[in-house]
């Protein structure tokens, strides 16, 4: 390819080596990719065993299943990132996997363990490899399911489980400015619920609220806590900081709140930096004294807040390159795509 100019290079090495996808216009939304991993757990075997991969498409189950039915599931999300050498990277996969045991321990169902949580995830992707973007281009968000398959029509935990896991390539979650609505008459947790796991009955409540703030033009929600009304707890799918001075607030995950995997790393990449990191409650008043906000999640990342909007009055905050966000995100993107040296032991190489 000597002759070629170095785009022309870049392309025709895509073509051979990727999907037909135009990796520049990539949402959040579901690519139908080649490979999902399923297991199984049984009454009779009392664990999971005989992972396998198969073609990606629809599965089968009994109508009287206990996800169908009661809800009995838990999913994660995790992503797999294409280096600069074309190695692809998974971030903090065992932190998923732990996340998943405890949830399952709530919802009283069995979980892979984090070997072969982790073991699903690496599979998934390597056979979906030429779904992994380009580097710089986006990421394979890998979506594994721990659902009650078993035939259940009263009111108990199933006797059977399937594990299964599958990916998409994706861009950002959230395109253009991030403006926020601070609901306050639907609660997305309560104290004793499932607020602080992945449960699949988390997420359908927040809908009507999110769907009503959408038609009014925001982005997502900004949601209190259901026993003082009070205090801010997180939006519909991402966790969230405020900035004052040298201090970044966020706050406590006490049961009603996700334990995110990227806020996590947010707060030590930030205390790395030379900022105080608190976790408290935090009054919604305080949100108009911040000098700074911003999310943070696997599908989201890090992204600063344009503006939260709380009845009728609206503060607006700093955005652009020099805000604490987005060196936040460069770092972790960073981190993530192999661009800086993770000295944390935080990515794990699968290729």
């Amino acid at each position: 390819m000597g002759s070629l100019s170095k785009q022309e290079q870049v392309e025709c090495r895509e073509k051979a080596e990727y999907a037909n996808v135009n990796w520049d216009e990539l949402g959040f939304a579901l690519t139908k990719t080649d490979y999902m991993y399923v297991m199984n757990f049984t009454e009779e075997e009392q664990k999971f065993f005989n992972g396998t991969l198969t073609r990606f498409g629809n599965i089968e189950m009994c109508p009287s299943s206990g996800i169908l039915n009661y809800g009995q599931g838990l999913f994660e999300g995790l992503k797999a990132y294409r280096k600069e050498d074309e190695g692809i990277l998974l971030f903090r996969p065992q932190e998923n996997a732990l996340r998943m045991k405890m949830g399952a321990d709530r919802m009283c169902m069995p979980s892979p363990t984090v070997d072969q949580f982790i073991d699903a995830v690496k599979k998934t992707v390597l056979a979906n490899k030429r779904w992994v973007p380009p580097y710089g281009r986006g990421s394979l968000y890998v979506r594994p399911l721990l659902m009650a398959t078993g035939r259940n029509l009263g009111v108990k935990p199933s006797s059977d489980y399937t594990f299964l896991v599958y990916a998409s390539p994706v861009g950002n979650y959230h395109k253009g400015d991030l403006n926020l609505m601070v609901e306050d008459n639907v609660h997305r947790a309560i104290p004793g619920g499932t607020g602080g796991i992945k449960a699949v009955t988390n997420y359908s409540p927040v809908y009507k609220p999110l769907t009503e703030a959408k038609a009014k033009g925001f982005s997502d929600l900004l949601f209190l806590d259901a026993l003082t009304g009070s205090n801010i707890e997180e939006g519909s799918a991402c966790n969230i900081f405020i900035l004052k001075g040298n201090v970044i607030s966020t706050p406590t995950t006490h049961g009603t709140i996700l334990p995110g995997i990227t806020r996590k790393s947010i707060m030590e990449i930030a205390s790395d930096f030379g900022y105080q990191v608190e976790e408290r409650a935090i009054q919604i008043k305080e949100v108009f004294d911040a000098e700074e906000v911003f999310c943070t999640g696997t599908a989201m990342v890090v992204k600063s807040v344009a503006s939260i909007t709380y009845q009728g009055k609206r503060i607006g905050y700093k955005l652009g390159a020099e805000t604490l966000a987005q060196k936040l995100h460069a770092t972790l993107t960073g981190i993530q795509t192999g661009l800086i040296e993770d000295k944390l032991g935080w990515t794990t190489l699968i290729d």
